[in-house]
C-alpha cells in the first residue's frame, strides 16, 4: 500500500496552489485489462456490482472445507482493501478468511483493477460501498456479514457498519480521520486550512461512536503511516463491545505476518 503522508501534506498545498485533484495524490489503482485472468490457489468468481454510473469488479472466495452448503458457512466477510493496487494482489488476503470458515467478498473500488469509472468524491466512494453491502443482504442476512476494512478502507468499512446492522466491524490499522493523519504528520500546516481543502475527510471519529455491533481494531505498535494512537482514541469513542489489539512489532503492511494476528482473528472468528 502507498504511504499516505506525503500526498496529504502535497493535496493541502496542490489544492491552494495548483488545484491538483486530490483522487491521484490519494489512491494509487493498478487498472486491469476487462479480459484479465485473475489466478489464485483457492477457488474464486468475479461478481460485478452495478453503481451509479459505473461497475464495481469484485472477488468471492469460498470457505475452504464446507462444501456447496451455504447453512453451514457461518458468514462472510465484505473487506474493503487499502489505497493501492487491485484486486490481482489484494485476493491473497482470501486464505485469512477461506481457511477459517468465512466466505470474502473483496471488492476493487472505481478505477482499481477491473472497475470502471473513476473516484470522483467522498460520497460517491462511501456510496459504492453501501451498494456492495446492500446487494450481499440480498444474500446473507446481516447478521452473517462481517465487515472488514484496511487503512483507508477503515473509513468505508465504519461508514458502512454505522449505516447497517452487521455481525461485526473489524479494522485493520484504521485513522481518527484522514484530517487528523494530515495534522499529526504536518504540523505546519493549520488544522481548519486541511478541514477546507481535504475532500476526503474519512471521519471515522463521527461514524464509529454510531456503530450498534461489536468492533475490533488491529494496530501495530510500530506503525509509521498511522500511528497506533489513531486507534487508542477510536476506541475510546465506540460506545458497543469492542476490543483493540496490539500487534508488538507490527507496522501498517505486516500484521498478518504476526501469529498475534491469526491467534487473534481465530478467537474473533470462531
Amino acid at each position: 500500500m502507498k504511504n499516505l503522508l506525503a500526498p496529504i501534506g502535497t493535496i493541502c498545498v496542490c489544492s491552494i496552489f495548483l488545484g491538483c485533484t486530490q483522487e491521484s495524490l490519494i489512491f494509487f489503482p493498478e487498472t486491469l485489462p476487462r479480459d484479465y485472468p485473475f489466478s489464485f490457489s483457492e477457488p474464486f468468481e468475479e461478481v460485478n456490482v452495478p453503481v451509479e454510473a459505473a461497475t464495481l469488479n469484485a472477488l468471492l472466495f469460498k470457505a475452504q472445507n464446507k462444501g456447496a452448503d451455504f447453512k453451514s458457512v457461518p458468514g462472510v466477510v465484505l473487506y474493503f482493501h487499502g489505497n493501492a493496487g487491485s484486486l490481482r494482489s489484494w485476493g491473497g488476503v482470501a486464505g485469512d478468511f477461506t481457511s477459517r470458515g468465512y466466505d470474502i467478498l473483496i471488492p476493487d473500488y472505481r478505477g482499481f483493477g477491473k472497475s470502471t469509472g473513476d473516484i470522483a468524491n467522498e460520497k460517491q466512494l462511501l456510496d459504492d460501498g453501501l451498494a456492495v453491502y446492500r446487494m450481499l443482504t440480498k444474500t446473507w442476512p446481516e447478521d452473517r456479514i462481517i465487515v472488514y476494512g484496511r487503512s483507508i478502507g477503515t473509513g468505508v468499512a465504519t461508514f458502512i457498519a454505522r449505516s447497517g446492522k452487521p455481525r461485526m466491524l473489524i479494522l485493520e490499522s484504521p485513522f481518527v480521520s484522514l484530517i487528523d493523519l494530515a495534522s499529526y504528520h504536518y504540523p505546519f500546516l493549520p488544522r481548519p486550512i486541511i478541514s477546507m481543502f481535504l475532500r476526503y475527510p474519512l471521519r471515522n471519529d463521527r461514524w464509529i461512536g454510531e456503530v450498534a455491533c461489536p468492533v475490533y481494531l488491529f494496530h501495530g505498535a510500530k506503525d509509521d503511516i498511522i500511528p497506533f494512537d489513531h486507534s487508542v482514541r477510536l476506541e475510546r469513542m465506540i460506545r458497543s463491545p469492542h476490543r483493540l489489539i496490539r500487534i508488538e512489532g507490527g507496522g501498517h503492511n505486516d500484521l498478518s505476518d504476526f501469529g498475534a494476528f491469526g491467534r487473534e482473528l481465530d478467537q474473533i472468528l470462531r
